[in-house]
């Protein structure tokens, strides 16, 4: 490794040794955390790891270096670090030994990346009990995907554990997360830094022009300081990037060199484990001397042969690996699946095979199928679909293939790269194609469109799919526009796509089939609610299995078109269930989102608060994109008129540039409610004319009372009268009692008919809906108080107020406190709820451990060390003044 440093120390590096030394001694008091290295090529990154590792007193270091060659293989990276701390490894807890082991090849079985991730974490805590732990993780940026997804999960987390965590990284070629983490960048030299690294280093006296042609040139790369001087001094001034004029100055040191001397430095470039048990049998094949070949091949000071092989920079690896003939890169890659063993490695044999081939091979694509499968199966499926591509490449047969082209691009779709997806659906083209196959591309190249932003082509793609199985295979062309209809709800961008499915659904040849959920939604579009409803309600409850077991998301939207919230709760407990039985990070978001609409709807802020929470842990910990319209559903309970904005301006935002009209639409109606408890009736009114403007199924619905309630305070009867008569049609089809309950508040508001009100209390008072139940009271109670009848007034807006003060409906509570305060009478005091005193994830916890649930428990669901748990209930604590456990489960919201 080449060092920019002088008399022991690093020159020109004080500031960031000083930044590297307040996180080890911040680990070192059981405070850890990571920091990112950023720098380009040869900036001095290596150097500063090397350096730190040597420096850090008191630390056990522990080492691992992302490889350019190595990137297709799941969690090579982190194997490297974990190696020297697998004698911990019987002391995890069993579903953290057998992650573990599963991760690194060890035994079979699919577990999630988080998991992985919690595993590790407790790996290197076990470690850092006897001293304090420093991961140092060199070439960050090609580390493996796997990998890189697991590290930045531990490093994330690491705050109360005495473990630092450094990366060193390329600005501009980050592995996946590390821009997340906190960073350091490390620029060029200082002139005076530059010229005591270059005087220290020169062998021989420079011409002042050559020094400050070297200077100028270097821009305080110490690398190309200590490397162009040895290029040559009178050379006319190069422009090209300081990296690429150090990798030729590599390059360079390969002229004259003897052919057994190149050929082993490719073999040596060609093996990113830099294992000498695979590199002299390796050499020995070729038919090279090790020893005449290994001196000529040190003299070059581009490698050194110890007990492990080490190229000087990794410039230098892929300038030999680059400088290599194409003959010679196979014959090395030959030469090293050989040696490998297919056993204890297979997927490094594979791997070497495939590069190793002038053309195609089916043996070889076969193999890298099984490691394909191997990689999923070990929770890499970045490096999955990599094996899957190259196996297509490689493929002898036009129809194997493009199957594996399909198969690659729908692996890369699964790993979130939608790029390289639809470059593979590009290559496969559209001749020579059968029905089925084509279908499956338009599948594919509509699931790509629908989750990138600005591409409103998904829906058109998915289509066209089903026509094109309509008569070849009706089943799945039923099913594959049913997708169509599921995908939009899942990604939120609904605009127009209920039209488009069933225009094309309509136009396929008909089948003779029972009813399904399109027959069902096509009806409601021809005949509206009160022909359709006895159907919608049969797809729903399903003849085998409910409809919500297949699409969920369809399932919620035709339980909310129904008025159905016993339906809703039912869905939400079969998501429970399954997502807890699953393990699957999206669908217990799906479950953890929907619980938190449920208990929103149904007015427990303390459990809709606990479902977020533990909704952003798991978003936090597989880093996917935030999820937000269970938060808008709770901000229109609540009521809080600046945190609701903020929420709704950012919300509002994001979904505009998104493309995404379901969000939007939920984020109107969110803000007409919230308005309404406001008493803000100019803006509910506005909000609501925008929330029931597209029409949406479920959310047009759910934003007529906000509207009738709004138009009514303005003075807007027309709109009102327009309003009601839709609803009215929605709820008398649909017959449950909460729907009839909410109608008839809205049409008391039209109508000032006391029977109005009374009809929607007693069927609200048998409605799980408690705000909706509470809305009902206050609005009778704000009626009889018009009317004159203070003592009748009283008692309903006492009602309201209790209801929605248990249920945290703040403004809306605010609403009935107002209307006593205007009879004499005043209200009761609203008392203070845990959830107001603690975060999200601080009142998740309390609620967990005052069921007994154990810290380790605890951290397993949070994705966090028990340390940080710990601490998280230390605040919790001397926030609402207790000292112990056993005082959570007698604490008012806390305990159950």
């Amino acid at each position: 490794m080449v060092f920019a440093h002088f008399s022991g120390q690093l020159v020109g590096r004080s500031e960031e040794i000083g930044r590297l030394g307040e996180l080890t001694g911040c680990a070192r008091d059981g405070r850890g955390g990571a920091l990112v290295v950023r720098g380009e090529a040869g900036i001095g990154k290596s150097a500063l790891l090397e350096h730190f590792g040597r420096t850090a007193s008191g630390f056990r270091t522990v080492r691992a270096s992302g490889s350019e060659y190595e990137k297709e293989l799941p969690f090579a990276g982190l194997h490297q670090l974990c190696v020297p701390l697998l004698s911990y490894l019987d002391e995890l807890p069993d579903p953290h030994r057998e992650v573990l082991r599963n991760a690194f090849g060890l035994v079979g079985g699919a577990p999630e990346v988080f998991h992985i991730g919690l595993a590790v974490l407790e790996l290197l805590c076990r470690a850092a009990r006897a001293r304090p732990l420093l991961c140092l993780v060199d070439d960050a940026q090609w580390l493996d995907t796997a990998s890189s997804r697991v590290l930045v999960f531990v490093a994330r987390r690491l705050a109360c554990e005495p473990v630092a965590m450094v990366f060193a990284a390329r600005p501009d070629d980050a592995a996946e997360g590390l821009g997340e983490l906190p960073g350091l960048p490390l620029r060029g030299l200082s002139d005076g830094d530059a010229r005591t690294l270059l005087a220290a280093r020169s062998h021989a006296p420079l011409d002042d022009e050559v020094r400050q042609r070297l200077l100028a040139e270097a821009r305080g790369n110490p690398l190309a300081l200590l490397e162009l001087p040895g290029a040559g001094g009178y050379a006319p001034p190069d422009t090209s990037p300081v990296p690429t004029r150090i990798e030729r100055s590599f390059r360079d040191r390969l002229t004259g060199l003897p052919d057994e001397a190149r050929l082993l430095l490719t073999v040596a470039s060609a093996d990113p484990t830099g294992d000498p048990g695979l590199l002299w049998p390796a050499a020995r094949r070729l038919g090279l001397d090790p020893t005449a070949a290994g001196a000529a091949a040190t003299a070059t000071g581009l490698v050194e042969f110890s007990t492990r092989i080490r190229f000087c920079h990794p410039l230098a690896r892929s300038a030999v690996y680059q400088a290599a003939e194409e003959g010679a890169r196979r014959a090395a890659h030959r030469v090293l699946a050989e040696v490998t063993d297919p056993v204890a490695d297979p997927d490094r044999r594979a791997w070497h095979r495939a590069q190793a081939g002038a053309g195609p091979d089916e043996e070889v694509a076969v193999e890298l199928e099984r490691c394909a499968l191997r990689a999923r199966s070990r929770g890499g499926v970045a490096a999955a679909a990599a094996f899957l591509e190259r196996a297509a490449a490689l493929s002898l047969d036009p129809v194997g293939r493009t199957d594996r082209t399909l198969t690659a691009a729908r692996a890369h779709l699964d790993a979130g790269l939608t790029d390289t997806a639809a470059r593979l659906l590009g290559a496969v083209g559209t001749t020579a194609l059968d029905e089925h196959r084509l279908a499956q591309a338009d599948l594919l190249r509509g699931r790509i469109a629908f989750v990138r932003h600005n591409d409103g082509d998904g829906p058109e793609f998915m289509l066209r799919a089903a026509r094109r199985l309509a008569v070849s295979d009706p089943v799945r062309s039923r099913a594959y526009f049913m997708d169509a209809l599921e995908m939009s709800l899942v990604v939120g961008r609904t605009a127009g796509v209920m039209d488009m499915v069933l225009a094309a659904a309509r136009s396929t040849p008909p089948v003779s089939r029972p009813p399904d959920v399109l027959d069902a939604l096509a009806l409601l579009d021809a005949e509206g609610h009160g022909v359709a409803v006895p159907l919608l309600r049969k797809v729903l409850d399903g003849e085998d299995v409910p409809l919500w077991e297949r699409r969920p998301a369809l399932a919620v939207m035709l339980a909310g078109e129904l008025w159905d919230p016993d339906a809703h709760m039912a869905i939400t407990q079969w998501l429970t269930r399954a997502g807890r039985a699953s393990g699957s990070p999206l669908v217990l978001r799906l479950t953890l989102a929907q619980t938190a609409c449920w208990a929103a709807l149904s007015g427990d802020v303390a459990q809709a608060v606990e479902a977020i929470a533990e909704e952003e842990a798991i978003g936090d910990a597989v880093g996917g994109p935030p999820v937000t319209y269970h938060r808008l559903k709770l901000a229109a309970l609540r009521g809080r008129r600046r945190e609701a904005l903020e929420l709704f301006e950012s919300v509002d935002a994001a979904a505009t540039e998104r493309g995404n009209g379901q969000l939007l639409a939920i984020t109107h109606w969110a803000a007409s409610v919230v308005h309404n408890g406001l008493g803000d009736y100019p803006a509910a009114l506005a909000a609501a004319r925008q929330a029931t403007a597209p029409g949406d199924l479920f959310l047009a619905g759910l934003a007529l009372p906000e509207l009738v309630e709004a138009a009514v305070r303005c003075g807007e009867r027309d709109t009102a009268t327009t309003a009601l008569a839709a609803l009215t049609e929605r709820t008398d089809a649909a017959g449950t009692v909460t729907g009839l309950g909410i109608a008839a508040a809205a049409r008391a508001l039209v109508t000032g008919v006391e029977d109005h009100y009374r009809e929607a209390v007693e069927h609200l008072e048998k409605s799980p809906l408690v705000p909706y139940r509470a809305r009902a009271h206050l609005l009778y109670g704000e009626w009889l108080r018009r009317e004159g009848r203070r003592r009748d007034c009283r008692l309903q807006l006492r009602t309201a107020h209790e209801l929605l003060s248990r249920a945290g409906a703040e403004g809306f509570a605010r609403r009935a406190e107002d209307g006593l305060r205007a009879t004499g009478e005043k209200a009761p005091g609203r008392s203070g709820h845990s959830y107001d005193r603690l975060t999200e994830q601080e009142l998740y916890i309390a609620r967990l451990v005052a069921t007994g649930a154990t810290s380790k428990e605890v951290a397993a669901r949070l994705f966090l060390s028990p340390r940080t748990i710990d601490s998280h209930l230390r605040n919790t604590f001397r926030k609402l003044g207790i000292t112990s456990r056993r005082q959570l489960r007698d604490h008012p919201g806390i305990g159950l």
